[in-house]
């Protein structure tokens, strides 16, 4: 708010040099040429690196959900070879970022074009397998749904698709690198330090003690600076060759083609039921797109699979290779388009049976997994239903077409949000002052979630101090590690590293404060807690934390947390140190999930097709709430964000390229498009999930709202749309 916040392209160094890039105009083929001198000739030009400079000078390493560390294992200038459009073909430095950008727009390439595939059914696009594509997928499956579909008396089958989306944080995908001798430092908005940090340190031949990365703030991110990027060595090896700090801050345009995004998906969803209205039968078979070198695409028939009660599951997922840049998470990576299709398939199974959407789920409803036959840690979901049927008026809900406001079309829509809880080992250390105040360190980050503030809530709570009391100082690879922001395990993951810290500090205060001749001689050292600057015990006695911190020797008390989750074990731990991702998901004996429910009021103009959010009503169990402000904050920024996946973004894929490639044309919500938002937190005490009964609700606002609106479109119409985004000409 004050302009005082320092973000990664903001740090100023002495020196600082800056870079630009030149990217392939061609989505496929070979570069067989460059003319450079007129860029070369421009004032304050420094220097133009291509494949000629670093060809070989960077090392591969695998994408990090292959085991590797990095968002793409693709080398931009590794050769002469073309893999994408937009694709890294050159990097300028020059003294000021305008002449670094003015330089690049003078370089000119020569190509030699090659085929490609760009799009599903295209010629050249190959379909495999993801359980042959990625050695640890199985496609959920119990019972016979093949022989159950011809025999259920109420069918429905339809195909559901997505576009590809991208993300727009409004801070860009930067990077500033500086050498120090052998130590390299690297600004940069990463929500994976250690993903950087090793990363580079693999790439470059670096001992990663040598490499220091620092994002202490993220501008948003929402899935996107995911783990090691393609730029950052380029820039490492610039700066290295220059002997002076290059700063890298990308056009919009570019970071569709540096950074990752929502691929595009195709779903075939069968289901059958009884006409009573239970399900006997569902298939649900995917595709989804990704680069041709990486073995990444979002798996989600784990989630639709497990949702719903029903005997007979067949799913089957496949990754259609073309030449494209490697996707990426995308808040909710597959719950948001897996999701809509099968929501809006159970919305059009009620439509088909005459019964109330809620009704139908109600009787599908489900404490055990249908596929493991785990039960569920906690299954509130019929609650969020109950919740937000009653504060959004889902008795207002007509029939298709028959519910009216002037010439606007009035329908209501609903469907379920889930998103399986995840957690992270993760490492902090906790400081107690001999003043009263305190120090939280991890090499976590801020991204706008409010972290920062919940870790000082919750020292503040454990050490018995004022929340002005508490620093915390988060984004720096000299703290103790912890993992990604991802996967809604941010606050999982650190709230729990956290309680152990200042467990530990407890137990070591208690340790001084009872021995013989101290204020609290005699007391159970079990029984202390801190209040007020004191550790007190339960008759009343307490003594000053000035007093325990000199007696344990000097003038703080520190101790190092190191959590691990149930079940993980200490390779996570060693992993998470590493780099590596060491996500968690759900138990050893049951299923741990975050519930909700979504409802949209929606009004189509009966002349013009033009189509308003008016209301959107969210319920949401996600366990224990530590914060409901920011809590219900991340709910309806997800919520709204979901009414810009069912109406407005799309990633335009034209020739293989992305044509809408800026903030003009690619179309998020708005004020203007902001319709009546309510988030409603439904309790969920839920004693199986973890220690503290947390289980992340980032990603659980933006699930299941595209599906709600969809669903209250037909309401509205009695048209039924499948294929996002839905706008006035789909309705023609």
């Amino acid at each position: 708010m004050t302009g005082a916040a320092i973000y990664a392209s903001d740090v100023p160094l002495p020196g600082l040099a800056h870079a630009a890039l030149v990217t392939s105009t061609i989505v496929r083929g070979r570069i067989i040429g460059f003319e450079l001198e007129a860029a070369k000739s421009m004032p304050d030009v420094l220097g133009i690196f291509t494949h000629r400079d670093f060809a070989g000078a960077i090392r591969p390493v695998d994408h990090l959900m292959a085991g590797g560390y990095a968002n793409s294992s693709h080398l931009p200038l590794g050769s002469d070879a073309i893999a994408y459009a937009g694709q890294i073909v050159a990097v300028v430095v020059a003294e000021t970022r305008q002449a670094a950008q003015a330089a690049a727009a003078r370089v000119r390439v020569a190509y030699d074009e090659s085929p490609f595939a760009a799009g599903f059914d295209e010629p050249g696009a190959e379909t495999v397998r993801l359980a042959d594509l990625k050695p640890d997928h199985h496609d959920p499956r119990t019972g016979n749904a093949a022989v159950a579909m011809t025999s259920a008396p109420v069918r429905v089958e339809a195909r559901y698709e997505t576009p590809v989306q991208h993300h727009n944080p409004i801070e860009l995908f930067t990077t500033t690198c500086a050498w120090d001798g052998p130590h390299l430092t690297v600004y940069e908005p990463t929500r994976y330090l250690g993903a950087v940090q090793h990363g580079l340190a693999a790439q470059l031949g670096l001992d990663p003690a040598n490499v220091h990365v620092v994002a202490s703030l993220i501008g948003g991110h929402f899935g996107s600076k995911f783990a090691l990027a393609q730029y950052t060595a380029l820039v490492a090896l610039a700066a290295r060759r220059l002997d002076r700090p290059v700063s890298l801050v990308p056009t919009r345009r570019q970071c569709f083609t540096i950074a990752n995004y929502r691929p595009e998906t195709r779903h075939d969803i069968r289901l059958g039921a009884e006409r009573d209205g239970r399900f006997t039968a569902l298939v649900h078979e995917a595709k989804v797109t990704t680069s041709r070198f990486d073995p990444f695409a979002m798996e989600g028939t784990d989630v639709t699979a497990s949702l719903y009660a029903c005997p007979n599951v067949h799913t089957d997922e496949r990754a259609v290779r073309i030449d494209c840049n490697t996707p990426g998470p995308m808040r909710a990576p597959p719950e948001v388009p897996y999701l809509f299709a099968l929501e809006s398939a159970v919305d059009e199974m009620a439509h088909a049976l005459g019964l109330d959407p809620i009704a139908l789920r109600r009787r599908n409803d489900t404490g055990t997994d249908p596929i493991s036959g785990k039960p569920f840690s906690s299954r509130p979901l019929m609650a969020c239903f109950d919740a937000g049927a009653s504060a959004f008026g889902w008795e207002r809900r007509r029939e298709p077409g028959t519910l009216r406001a002037g010439p606007w079309q009035v329908g209501l829509g609903c469907a379920s949000s889930v998103r399986p809880v995840k957690i992270s080992p993760a490492t902090m250390r906790v400081t107690l002052l001999a003043d009263g105040t305190a120090f939280v360190e991890t090499a976590h980050h801020e991204i706008g979630n409010g972290i920062g503030t919940l870790l000082a809530m919750g020292a503040a709570d454990g050490l018995g101090l004022s929340v002005e009391a508490v620093t915390v100082r988060l984004g720096d690879t000299t703290l103790p590690p912890a993992g990604l922001s991802g996967g809604s395990s941010t606050t999982t993951s650190l709230m729990h590293t956290l309680a152990l810290g200042c467990e530990a500090l407890r137990a070591r205060s208690a340790a001084v404060a009872v021995t013989p001749g101290s204020l609290l001689a005699g007391c159970d050292p079990a029984h202390l807690r801190f209040h007020a600057k004191t550790l007190a015990a339960p008759d009343g006695r307490y003594a000053p934390l000035s007093d325990l911190v000199a007696g344990s020797g000097g003038d703080r008390i520190t101790t190092l947390a190191e959590f691990v989750p149930p079940g993980s074990g200490k390779k996570a731990l060693d992993a998470m140190r590493a780099g590596r991702i060491a996500l968690k998901s759900g138990g050893a004996d049951t299923l741990s999930w975050a519930f909700g429910a979504q409802f949209a009021e929606v009004h189509v103009h009966g002349e013009t097709g033009e189509i308003r959010v008016a209301r959107l009503t969210g319920a949401f169990a996600a366990g224990r709430i530590l914060n409901p402000l920011t809590a219900r904050s991340q709910l309806v920024g997800g919520m709204l964000w979901g009414l810009g996946s069912a109406l407005l973004e799309e990633t335009v894929v034209d020739a293989g390229h992305y044509r809408n490639d800026d903030l003009a044309e690619y179309l998020v919500p708005t004020f203007a498009d902001t319709p009546a938002m309510e988030a409603i937190l439904v309790p969920d005490a839920d004693t199986e999930v973890n220690p503290l009964g947390l289980k992340g609700l980032g990603e659980l606002g933006i699930i299941g709202v595209n599906a709600a609106i969809a669903n209250a479109v037909f309401n509205a119409t009695g048209k039924r749309l499948r294929r996002l985004p839905i706008r006035i000409e789909s309705l023609e």
